[in-house]
């Protein structure tokens, strides 16, 4: 099959022909029909951690489930299914509790070195990072994936997986927003939009999009913003002020920037809640605890894929959007192939639009 590889980070992605194992024990290979491509795997591609290489990440993936393994229950051939990067053992304390994104064991549902890999390349292993979606077929453990209504869309159901579950669930899962209250996002990308589509499902009264491009800021309006304020043009506290008379009760921040991390923690009133959902890049953020938390009395909370139980809570967000109330056609800004992978994110990362989806 074709696949997009990391061979070298900060080179992009190469597409190239590689090949993947049968699915064993309760694996399941599914036929990619849509990948997404969210910032988090540009990070990966970009930035040198230590993993391995050569690697295939993009864990927002909607596909056809074409083969199981052996002790695969959970779905059968002809499913249409989505991935998601959370890997759940289903037997750890936390999963019985219903907290599957705090998993304590999520590597149960990977291979071990000492197994075949899942992806190789003229028998040289290749490392399948996540869902490793960016490729025409992927074997997954059947907790990574969801089954959804086969009407909903492949480019569609794609964000479900990342986008939405991230978005939507922090503000309904994490946060908690209550009817009445006021909301702030800042970075209004993939899982910018999703926040502001989250804080209208909850009943927020005062909902502000935050954002440098004013494509994106007139998008948000789609999505439920009732306020957008251009950060490049306007001083965002003093606005969020103005419009709220005391500061947000909620504020979301979704881009990883110490600058922006800054503005979240700004606009938030006495009281209030500051959630840190993008990856951290750049200069890390320099926290004045006694000010920025103890004399405001704000807490700060990391937020990771939404607080989701996935088997729970995408099927929930699949039936809004069959019901037109949760918005995923305005996300897609784009359908690619995937040897437009590169040139994609390029356009991507510059901000002025939201998602761009491979189409296989």
């Amino acid at each position: 099959m074709r696949a997009a590889v990391i061979n070298t980070i900060g080179a992009g992605f190469e597409i190239q022909n590689v090949e993947f194992d049968e699915p064993r024990g309760a694996e399941v290979l599914v036929k990619v029909e849509a990948a997404g491509l969210c910032h988090s795997d540009m990070i990966v591609a970009s930035v040198d951690r230590g993993r391995p290489l050569p690697m295939v990440v993009g864990h927002e993936m909607a596909g056809v489930v074409v083969g199981l393994g052996p002790d695969a229950t959970d779905f059968a051939v002809g499913d249409h299914v989505i991935g998601s990067e959370i890997s759940f053992c289903g037997t750890c304390e936390e999963c019985v509790h219903g907290a599957t994104f705090r998993c304590l064991k999520p590597g149960a549902v990977m291979r071990s070195p000492q197994d075949p890999a899942r992806l190789t390349r003229s028998g040289e292993r290749i490392e399948a990072f996540g869902v490793a979606g960016f490729a025409e077929y992927t074997v997954l453990h059947q907790n990574k994936l969801v089954k959804i209504p086969a009407e909903i869309p492949f480019a569609q159901a794609a964000v479900l997986g990342c986008a939405t579950a991230t978005g939507v669930g922090a503000v309904l899962n994490s946060a908690k927003v209550a009817p009445g209250q006021s909301v702030a996002v800042v970075g209004l990308g993939g899982i910018g939009l999703n926040l502001v589509a989250g804080a209208r499902l909850a009943g927020a009264r005062t909902i502000i999009g935050i954002d440098l491009q004013p494509e994106k800021l007139e998008l948000a309006h789609k999505f439920g913003a009732t306020h957008v304020i251009n950060g490049a043009e306007e001083d965002v506290a003093a606005r969020v002020l103005e419009i709220t008379g005391r500061g947000v009760h909620h504020s979301f921040e979704a881009i990883g920037l110490g600058v922006t991390q800054r503005q979240a923690i700004e606009v938030t009133r006495t009281g209030g809640d500051v959630y840190f959902i993008g990856i951290p890049q750049g200069k890390p953020l320099e926290l004045n605890v006694m000010m920025d938390l103890l004399v405001k009395q704000r807490s700060l909370h990391g937020i990771y894929m939404g607080s989701s139980n996935i088997r729970k809570d995408i099927p929930y967000y699949a039936e809004l959007y069959l019901q037109g109330r949760l918005n995923l056609d305005d996300l897609i800004a784009q359908e690619i192939k995937l040897d437009d992978i590169n040139e994609a994110y390029e356009r991507q990362e510059t901000g002025a639009i939201a998602r761009s989806i491979i189409r296989f």
